[in-house]
């Protein structure tokens, strides 16, 4: 295992068991921890973007360029995402199968628009 692989499987995991447990803590009224739930779950973003600019640097690629492709990437992809996760809370929380899989699909197709926008389309 490569040295950056390394320590970006360690970041990583590091900034994603900050964010999983602040967002258990923000999120589950039982704990009633949601302004230090809040505060964890930003340290958990912040510390998995210095695993992305860490690594991007420990293998020697450019650092990522902010243009309206990378920003529109960047929102289709959260916009997508919260589709999804609409879709996915219809369902289980408010007991309504048909429009939330229907919602959920829809989130599918916005993240599957990514892939062309992202790589492109070839011969």
């Amino acid at each position: 295992m490569k040295k950056s692989s390394f320590i970006t499987l360690i970041l990583g995991t590091i900034g994603g068991v900050f964010f999983a447990l602040g967002m258990c803590m923000a999120l589950l009224p039982e704990w009633g921890m949601f302004q230090q739930g809040i505060i964890c779950g930003v340290i958990g973003l912040v510390i998995l973007l210095i695993t992305l600019l860490v690594w991007r640097k420990m293998t020697g690629k450019a650092p990522i360029k902010l243009n309206g492709k990378t920003v529109l990437s960047v929102v289709i992809g959260v916009l997508g995402a919260l589709v999804l996760g609409v879709g996915m809370c219809m369902v289980m929380v408010f007991e309504q199968m048909v429009l939330g899989v229907v919602v959920g699909l829809v989130g599918i197709v916005i993240l599957l628009m990514l892939i062309p926008l992202v790589k492109g389309i070839h011969d």
